[in-house]
């Protein structure tokens, strides 16, 4: 059953109100209450109640000046009042500006401050900091308190409830109005704002409502909040887990388990690093999510031993898929885990790269040479045949058209084409046979060395498949195109290497394995690092930038170390 809007407008929240309209006393959201309970607590609102609590909430905006395509910051954490806050938003018309507290003080400054918002919808001490900072953010005027307000001016989020008891009109929205600022996650440079409209939210719920055959009445498990949004568009219920969304990797199982249970919940979203985490507890203790039938991951490539041990949790009739695109472009592809393990998996190991699927019908791609510089139209891009690699461009209408800031980051990111926008990906990979696209790293993420360019993804996987390797990253020290290329290794807590001829065992095994693979011959420099610098957002994407200066340190000590020996020889 598809839930259709019997209005004009194409603003996404209509779906709510249609959702509201057809399965009114359906559960639109709960949320788990567990902390020290014997017994856990689920708050329960109907999609009629959320639609209502919306409308209100629009009205009250309105009310106190929101107009459309008023920019308001949104830090709430995940909550039924952030759901029913982005919606009401979009009913008023106001474009939310969506930030990942997870970034760091500094750069969540920043792109508030990039954003341009005039007004913050947030909690106490989000608008205590603003208070403080207030310089920098001369526009914000229209600010709402969710929760009590302390010493600043503006109303409550109850206020605004009050004053939109008032019954008056909401304004009509096209498909190409402005809907939202959301923040990459800034994994290879500064976090940027995308722009998106209207149009882009909904060609996203009918691409993923259609590509998982996702149906009114499923329950699915929000462990991602962003993702939860889309739920309430397609008639799902959406369960807010009690997790730390900066932490995703800290996830308690036991916790999870029992919400999955005692909810019944038949589909949930969550990056890799829980998924791992959740079915490795499930292994353990031969536990299992027996209602669980559709798992969705992604934020970076998902492994197959990870898709693995997620695929036993849950029901024998489920599948895990693992979406792939980017902020500015989501979804691009997907595959499935069945897929991954019986066809691709083993390609990945010997270092062919990371299959992420066959494209979305909405989607248009192409592989085209690799060019560090702006591309000023697809004429000046040179199409790569299967098989050779180069950086993915995408276009379509879940593509995003524009960056808000910098200015520049649309030359570098995009290419505008006789109305049509292609969106640079920034990853780097190539198609097969069957027009599936294998992802090999990021673009910027490239080790160029004097004997050729090595690509992130592919190397490695050949390194990961050593047993006591939980993950590790390639880097480049020193200028491109004479680089030398270094693995550093992450191994599995209990195989950390603690004395010195533990270290010097697992080098060498390394080097052999660098020595037995073509891709990896000119591999010769590993070090070891207790815990990689990765994302808030999922707990995966490695940050390599931040390695590169501690791999060259660590790379002049073993030299010097070196050198010290056979000096020590000589003499």
């Amino acid at each position: 059953m598809t839930i259709a809007s019997d209005t004009n407008s194409a603003n996404v929240a209509e779906r709510l109100t249609a959702t509201a309209r057809a399965m009114p006393d359906a559960l639109g959201v709960v949320v788990a209450r567990h902390g020290r309970r014997v017994q856990p607590e689920y708050a329960r609102w109907t999609f009629r109640e959320l639609e209502e609590d919306t409308d209100r909430i629009a009205r009250g905006l309105v009310a106190s000046g929101v107009q459309p395509g008023c920019r308001l910051a949104l830090l709430v954490p995940p909550s039924y009042e952030f759901i029913a806050l982005v919606f009401a938003l979009f009913k008023s018309g106001a474009v939310p500006i969506l930030i990942d507290p997870g970034m760091g003080r500094s750069n969540m400054l920043r792109c508030l401050a990039d954003a341009h918002p005039e007004g913050f919808v947030a909690i106490p001490l989000v608008h205590a900091v603003r208070t403080l900072l207030r310089r920098r953010f001369p526009e914000a005027q229209l600010n709402v308190t969710v929760g009590r307000r302390w010493f600043w001016r503006g109303p409550t989020l109850d206020g605004i409830r009050h004053l939109g008891e008032r019954k008056m009109p909401l304004p009509v929205v096209q498909a190409d109005d402005p809907a939202a600022i959301i923040f990459t996650t800034g994994s290879t440079g500064p976090p940027k704002g995308v722009l998106y409209r209207h149009g882009n939210f909904g060609a996203q719920v009918d691409e993923i409502r259609d590509c998982y055959g996702i149906e009114p009445g499923e329950i699915d498990l929000a462990c991602f909040p962003l993702f939860g949004l889309f739920n309430c568009a397609m008639g799902v219920t959406t369960v807010i887990p009690e997790l730390d969304a900066a932490r995703p990797a800290s996830v308690d199982p036991v916790t999870l388990i029992r919400t999955v249970a005692d909810l019944g919940v038949t589909q949930s979203f969550g990056s890799p690093a829980i998924w791992n985490r959740v079915g490795r507890y499930c292994r353990q203790t031969k536990s299992s999510l027996p209602t669980l039938r559709r798992v969705m991951s992604a934020g970076a490539p998902v492994s197959p031993e990870v898709l693995e041990l997620t695929l036993e949790s849950i029901s024998d009739e489920g599948e895990v898929h693992t979406p792939y695109g980017a902020t500015e472009a989501l979804p691009v592809a997907s595959i499935s885990a069945r897929e991954v393990l019986d066809d691709t998996a083993a390609a990945t190991w010997r270092g062919a790269g990371t299959c992420v699927g066959r494209k979305y019908p909405g989607i248009e791609w192409r592989v085209i040479r690799i060019v560090d510089g702006p591309i000023g139209s697809l004429a000046e891009a040179e199409v790569l045949p299967p098989g050779e690699i180069g950086e993915l461009i995408v276009s379509g209408p879940v593509v995003t058209r524009e960056y808000v800031k910098p200015p520049e980051a649309n030359e570098r990111g995009k290419i505008y084409e006789r109305g049509t926008v292609w969106h640079r990906m920034g990853d780097v990979g190539y198609f097969d046979d069957e027009e599936r696209f294998w992802y090999c790293g990021r673009l910027t993420h490239r080790v160029r060395t004097a004997e050729g360019t090595l690509y992130t993804d592919p190397c490695e996987a050949i390194f990961n498949c050593h047993p006591q390797v939980f993950r590790s990253a390639l880097v480049g020290v020193g200028p491109p195109g004479s680089q030398r290329p270094v693995i550093i290794v992450e191994p599995h807590p209990e195989h950390w290497p603690r004395r010195r001829e533990d270290r010097a065992r697992f080098t060498e095994e390394l080097r052999a394995i660098a020595a037995a693979h073509g891709t990896t011959t000119s591999i010769r420099d590993f070090l070891f690092h207790s815990s990689l610098p990765v994302d808030i957002r999922h707990n995966a994407k490695i940050f390599r930038e931040k390695l590169v200066d501690w791999a060259a340190a660590g790379i002049g000590a073993t030299d010097r170390a070196a050198g010290a020996s056979q000096s020590g020889r000589a003499s």
